[in-house]
C-alpha cells in the first residue's frame, strides 16, 4: 500500500507534531531517569506519547538498567520485547509496578 501524497502544509504540520512528540518522549525518559518521574506515575499516564513508546525503552531509561538487565525482565516478566506501553495488560502493568515501586 503506497503512501498518501501530502501536501507541503500536511507534511510540514506532521513534521512539526513528530518533532513535539519526540521531545516530549526524550524529557519523560529523562525524567524517569533522574527520578523526576516513577515508572507507577508514567504508566498511569494516557496520552500517545507514552502509549507509544516501547515498554523496552522505558525500561532502559530506569537508573541501573541497561539493554541486557531490561530484555532479561522483559522475559522474566513475560512481554514481547516489542511491546508498547498501549499495549501492556493490567497484570503486566502491575508486576512492572511491583518491580520498580515509587520512592518517596
Amino acid at each position: 500500500m503506497p503512501l498518501p501524497q501530502l501536501t507541503p502544509e500536511a507534511r510540514a504540520e506532521a513534521l512539526t507534531k513528530a518533532l513535539h512528540a519526540r521531545k516530549e518522549r526524550a524529557a519523560l525518559l529523562k525524567a524517569l531517569k533522574t527520578g523526576g518521574v516513577s515508572l507507577p506515575a508514567l504508566l498511569e499516564r494516557e496520552d500517545d506519547v507514552i502509549a507509544k513508546t516501547s515498554v523496552r525503552r522505558v525500561l532502559e531509561s530506569l537508573p541501573g538498567i541497561g539493554k541486557v538487565r531490561a530484555r532479561e525482565l522483559l522475559i522474566n516478566l513475560g512481554i514481547a520485547e516489542t511491546r508498547k506501553v498501549q499495549g501492556l495488560g493490567p497484570r503486566q502493568r502491575e508486576r512492572l509496578c511491583q518491580q520498580f515501586p515509587p520512592s518517596d
